[in-house]
């Protein structure tokens, strides 16, 4: 027992003291984008949960009491605003005094042009990678005032980020701009893509303007169908939370391709196509550029 003793003594001195468990806060974000783009600038330093999950649609979401206990101890809270979760605010009053931040605050919000929500801002800010910069200079600036100590660090971080994002999207930006003009058309289910459209120099049009409207109303479908023909346009996306059947309807009545799917509101588990942001921005833009370039 003495030998024993002894040597578990030495073993203790040769390791030295145990550490202190590393100091974290507890980052809550609405959807799984911005969990993402959090951990990114977090590093080591925070922990970043997500309340709708892997692949939800976050318009319409209704949070369960499951999804307010992950919340609870939050120190700062992270949301897009603009109108998109309609459900985040009177989520956030179940959690006590938490500072929320507005992610989209200083993109120029781009106007839905019909539907019930004709002259409302449309909500997809972060799908434009010149757009992201903004977006991750709010979540620096919301990590940083939330705990000063690690400020250096979240700044670092924001900007390897931001630097990794405008590398990215370098070559695909110039496969677009090789296209002819009256070829840049990006036509989707939903208008999504306003601001990567503006980033990319496309023009978009979408089968509705929201997933929170009406969707492939026959009068939508009948003027995207108008709107193919009248341009020549050569392909239609559906996005990933979204049933693909109207945008099918169309490549089928048009005889355009159906260029698949792309991403938007969700990323995908880790073992999917678009575990992170900058994967969700890549594949999105990646197959929109093929779409464009295999159907002259």
């Amino acid at each position: 027992m003495r030998l024993f003793s002894v040597f578990a003594l030495l073993i203790a001195l040769s390791f030295g003291p145990a550490s202190p468990a590393l100091a974290q806060i507890k980052v809550l974000t609405s959807f799984t984008v911005f969990a993402d783009m959090a951990r990114n600038v977090a590093g080591e330093h925070a922990e970043v949960v997500s309340i709708t999950r892997e692949g939800a649609e976050i318009h319409m979401f209704r949070p369960t009491p499951g999804d307010i206990q992950r919340g609870l101890g939050a120190d700062v809270a992270l949301w897009n605003g603009m109108g998109l979760e309609t459900w985040f605010e009177r989520y956030l009053e179940n959690l006590g005094d938490v500072k929320a931040y507005v992610l989209s605050d200083g993109v120029e919000p781009i106007a839905i042009s019909e539907g019930a929500y004709e002259g409302r801002a449309n909500p997809h800010g972060w799908m434009s990678p010149g757009n992201a910069m903004i977006y991750i200079d709010n979540i620096v600036r919301a990590l940083s005032e939330t705990d000063p100590d690690n400020a250096e660090a979240y700044a670092a971080n924001g900007e390897a980020y931001k630097a990794e994002i405008a590398a990215t999207f370098a070559p695909i930006r110039a496969a677009i701009e090789a296209l002819p003009e009256d070829k840049r058309w990006l036509v989707s289910s939903e208008a999504a893509f306003s601001y990567l459209a503006q980033d990319f120099g496309l023009k978009e049009a979408a089968i509705w303007a929201i997933n929170a409207d009406s969707q492939g109303s026959p009068q939508q479908v009948r003027r995207i169908i108008d709107l193919i023909r009248d341009n020549d346009i050569p392909v239609i996306f559906s996005e990933s939370t979204v049933s693909p059947k109207p945008a099918q309807q169309v490549a089928r009545e048009t005889g355009i391709a159906y260029g698949g799917v792309l991403y938007v509101d969700s990323l995908s588990t880790p073992d999917g196509p678009v575990p992170t942001y900058l994967d969700l921005l890549r594949v999105t833009s990646e197959t929109i550029v093929a779409g464009l370039t295999t159907n002259p």
